[in-house]
């Protein structure tokens, strides 16, 4: 018989306990803490995307086992978010124990948290155990459900003879990524793709608030990413193209580029509205299509911690600095503050004088090619570069490098507010 407690004291504290956990702050810190315990057991699910999904499966299943502590039924669906969890594990070519092992370090990581407070709620001692056995209770009847429900899930996934091509695929990129020995040409004939030419790598995704979240909004969502690489292809590249879902809404992608074709980060990329897209700097053979995707991944950490937003179609030529700076945060704004002084104030003065420094030194330190760029007479470029140099405190051709780099990253980052 299913356990049901009956004591007004227990059901208060579970109230109580399911209140204050459901805060937006406070959900936001046991979501954050579940997440990177079971990240921290289970170093395959880093990848940005698969943290993504495996996010947005916590915060469903979270809500569904909360508000289930304070009624008596014992059933808990599975939410959409975990099928597709589930689905990305399959897509992406991993065992189902990986599958298995989320379940079993997130209930282990759920236990611990529930422990922890309900330790420091200092109830008796015979209360406390029946409160410890309720929860053990509810979670375990929640991990049996889920696991059962999502192995199916992920075994169709893996069954469906589209998938098994698109698994197949995804264990050969991964292995190419991971820098293993694989004969090229017998690779290039499963992907479907050369590897012997020239790559522009880049990735696709479109942003939480609207990807879609029910089954077939979540294929859709692929499907929109594949026709927004095929379209790329055509009218960037030589018509060769090389996808692999990365998640529920995110698609790595590669294209083939001939020498006689222009500059992809000079021409305008057919990319629909909702899609991102963050490209590498184009080189050749398996190294250029290994160089170039952890470039393109590098490029995407840069627009998603942009501040304003970055446009559509995000460069890592044009935010390598950004993100190499950016990669201590604390270091990078002591960089900023250190070499603007007081250029790096937040008002519209300050933002007018370091965008005219920035036209002025990437124009080689030419007022004229930088009036061009601003769209101001040279002279107030002449005026604005002597009040800079006196805020400053000291000429710039004496730190240009430096500020040059500091601008870089306000462009990208923004100033403190």
């Amino acid at each position: 018989m299913p356990i049901v407690e009956t004591d007004p004291v227990i059901r208060q504290w579970i109230a109580d306990f399911v209140a204050e956990n459901l805060r937006p702050e406070n959900l936001e810190q046991i979501l954050t803490r579940l997440d990177n315990a079971v990240i921290a057991r289970i170093p395959e699910l880093r990848d940005r995307d698969m943290r993504r999904d495996l996010g947005a499966s916590t915060r469903a299943h979270a809500f569904e086992v909360l508000s289930g502590l304070t009624q008596d039924r014992f059933d808990y669906p599975v939410p959409e978010q975990a099928h597709a969890f589930a689905r990305t594990i399959a897509r992406r070519g991993h065992d189902i124990r990986l599958l298995l092992r989320v379940y079993h370090v997130g209930q282990e990581a759920l236990l611990d948290y529930m422990t922890e407070i309900v330790g420091q709620g200092q109830l008796p001692r015979e209360i406390e155990r029946s409160v410890l056995l309720r929860l053990f209770d509810r979670s375990t009847r929640w991990i049996s459900t889920s696991v059962e429900t999502l192995t199916d899930t992920y075994m169709r996934e893996r069954e469906s003879g589209l998938r098994a091509a698109l698994n197949q695929r995804a264990e050969i990129v991964r292995a190419l990524l991971d820098g293993g020995d694989l004969d090229i040409e017998q690779a290039s004939a499963r992907l479907g793709y050369r590897l012997a030419q020239r790559h522009l790598a880049f990735v696709l995704w479109t942003d939480e608030d609207s990807a879609p979240a029910h089954a077939e909004g979540a294929d859709d969502s692929t499907g929109l990413l594949e026709r927004v690489a095929i379209r790329c292809a055509n009218a960037l590249g030589n018509g060769s193209v090389l996808t692999v879902p990365s998640g529920a809404a995110a698609l790595w992608a590669w294209i083939g580029l001939d020498e006689d074709l222009p500059d992809p980060a000079r021409a305008a990329w057919p990319v629909e509205e909702a899609v991102r897209v963050a490209a590498g700097i184009p080189a050749a053979q398996v190294a250029g299509f290994r160089g170039g995707h952890r470039e393109a991944i590098a490029a995407r950490q840069v627009a998603e911690r942009a501040r304003p937003a970055l446009g559509a179609v995000v460069h890592y030529r044009d935010v390598e600095v950004a993100y190499l700076a950016g990669a201590d945060e604390t270091a990078m704004r002591a960089l900023i503050d250190r070499e603007l002084g007081a250029l790096a104030a937040p008002d519209a003065q300050s933002a007018r004088l370091r965008e005219t420094l920035h036209a002025y030194l990437r124009a080689n330190r030419s007022p004229d090619a930088a009036a061009k760029t601003l769209g101001v007479h040279k002279n107030t470029v002449r005026y604005r570069i002597q009040r800079i140099a006196e805020l400053l405190g000291h000429s710039i051709d004496q730190r240009a490098p430096r500020l040059e780099i500091a601008l870089d990253c306000v462009a990208v980052y923004g100033v403190r507010a």
